[in-house]
């Protein structure tokens, strides 16, 4: 019998053949999901109503990683969230068979190369190597040494026109303390080697396009992350006088969607200079703040959005000095629900609501600029879904036929 080590144990998965190789896995007991390249077989299986991700590797490397995402969960990281590890498996033969590590599937999300079934454009590539970078920084701040960076153990989520990305595989990842310059620098190393690998094997395949240079575009990773990095931990120094600088450093870090702990201040001898030193917390100011006004629980970016349109409504109704949690709720009923009801239920598996929101702000912005006037929400809402919506491929868990294994 094998043995089970979980945090949130789901009876359902002691039915799964645990004596069965995971390549060898009957058709029925699969989900077909989009998968990335892995050195080692990974599935998904439904479950009571939940589908899981499963990966079969050696026990050491199942219990390192599954122990690694737990403390990355504490932490409220962006990466996949783990179920438990399966050992002691045996075959029908009573030969031995490597570990099962489990993790939840995080609905919406997709694979690099499942976003490559088309050429993309440049500014969407960008767009996904800024999101791996801002990833490896949010990771760096909680202490965490990757030592894999790579597309291909990320997953990526829509987030209001951008993406947010996932750490999907910490194999070699390490926890600590405080991360040091090599370890940040081994990192962003290891980001460019793997990222020219997946690009130039992306353009041989004629997914990228023709103005896309894969050294080129690897080459700018660790300007991107230390700009960001700087703009997040750089000490900074102004005068007495300055103290509006303060604030204007405390809105940019906001801006980026970080909070910000608290802030070392530090004045010379004669008091006339000022330094000061943010201590920065994890990502989520928009999305905290949404979610405390309306109970949305969503990327950043789209809680950006989201607020953004909430003020908008403010202003609109004239209600600026209302109590925001009223006004919140107000746009809540009045705007956000009516146009996520208004998607039928068919193709609700092509974004998930706040991302449909946020779209339906584009297309408005579109109908109106065209038509030379103001388009009502609901209007906008209501020619998306016909003429966009519908002609999407849906992101959420589909089932069409078991993938052949990816396995290398």
């Amino acid at each position: 019998m094998p043995r089970f080590v979980a945090t949130r144990p789901d009876t359902g998965l002691l039915s799964l053949p645990w004596d069965v190789p995971l390549e060898d896995w009957p058709e029925d007991q699969l989900v077909a999901l989009p998968r990335g390249i892995s050195r080692h077989v990974v599935r998904f299986v439904r479950v009571n109503g939940s589908v899981y991700a499963i990966k079969e590797v050696m026990e050491h490397l199942a219990m390192h990683e599954y122990r690694l995402l737990r403390d990355l969960e504490r932490l409220d990281s962006p990466s996949v969230e783990p179920v438990g590890v399966i050992t002691d498996r045996l075959d029908a033969n009573g030969e031995a068979l490597d570990s099962i590590l489990v993790t939840t599937h995080l609905q919406f999300s997709l694979p690099y190369r499942a976003l490559f079934s088309s050429t993309l454009r440049p500014d969407t590539v960008n767009r996904l190597i800024d999101a791996l970078v801002a990833l490896i920084v949010r990771l760096h701040l909680l202490g965490f040494f990757w030592g894999d960076c790579s597309l291909s153990n990320t997953l990526f989520r829509r987030d209001a026109g951008a993406f947010a990305a996932y750490l999907v595989d910490a194999e070699t990842g390490e926890l600590h303390q405080d991360i040091s310059d090599g370890q940040r620098a081994h990192d962003l190393y290891t980001a460019e080697i793997n990222l020219f690998g997946e690009l130039s094997d992306l353009q041989e395949g004629g997914l990228l396009d023709e103005s896309i240079d894969p050294l080129e575009t690897v080459q700018s990773i660790t300007s991107r992350y230390e700009a960001l990095w700087k703009e997040l931990t750089a000490p900074e120094e102004f005068h007495t006088d300055e103290m509006h600088r303060l604030d204007s450093r405390i809105r940019r870090l906001n801006e980026l969607g970080f909070d910000v702990a608290e802030i070392d201040i530090i004045t010379d001898w004669d008091g006339s200079q000022v330094r000061i030193q943010p201590k920065v917390v994890d990502a989520g100011h928009h999305s905290r703040r949404l979610l405390r006004l309306t109970g949305l629980d969503v990327e950043e970016n789209q809680a950006r959005r989201l607020l953004n349109d909430l003020d908008a409504f403010a202003a609109a109704t004239d209600q600026q000095n209302e109590d925001e949690e009223i006004v919140a709720h107000q746009w809540l009923t009045d705007v956000f629900e009516p146009v996520v009801r208004l998607v039928p239920r068919d193709l609700r598996r092509k974004l998930e609501p706040a991302e449909v929101f946020h779209e339906v702000l584009e297309h408005r912005w579109f109908l109106s600029e065209r038509a030379g006037h103001e388009i009502d929400t609901m209007a906008a809402a209501r020619s998306y879904v016909d003429n966009v919506l519908s002609a999407k491929p849906d992101e959420k868990l589909t089932l069409p036929p078991p993938p052949v294994s990816e396995v290398d």
